[in-house]
């Protein structure tokens, strides 16, 4: 099964984003009207469309794409935001589970996420370091 394209989208315009962060804010119940027919999202589809929602709000362009569950390690670094070989090397070293068919790597999308979840700890910590290093050296 192949991947679809994805699709990317522009960030709002600030007066549009604006209005939608108003109306997100507090809201959990996401309701979409397809051809006039309204649909109550489920929880996982409401989660999302949420998400693309509010990065849409805060203007930033967003990738809507599908995965498979089975990844070759070009998809799986592709979707994870790093190099091939940045990502062969962690299977090598286990930080990754690797199936192989044949003589090609498998990755489970499932672990690829799991590892992107286990990543923003770390950014916001490097983040924090970084903004509370800056604040040293103003004098004040």
């Amino acid at each position: 099964m192949a991947l679809i394209a994805p699709r990317v989208t522009a960030g709002l315009p600030a007066d549009d984003a604006r209005a939608l962060i108003r109306a997100l804010e507090d809201s959990n119940d996401i309701t979409v009207f397809v051809d006039g027919t309204v649909h109550r999202l489920p929880g996982q589809a409401r989660d999302a469309v949420v998400d693309l929602l509010a990065r849409l709000g805060r203007g930033e362009t967003v990738t809507v794409t599908s995965v498979e569950e089975m990844l070759t390690t070009s998809q799986a670094a592709e979707l994870a935001g790093i190099s091939h070989t940045y990502l062969r090397n962690m299977t090598d070293r286990g930080e990754i589970p690797v199936e192989y068919r044949g003589s090609h790597r498998r990755i489970r999308t499932a672990d690829i996420m799991m590892w992107l979840e286990k990543q923003k700890p770390a950014e916001q910590k490097r983040k924090h370091d970084r903004n509370a290093g800056g604040d040293a050296g103003t004098g004040a």
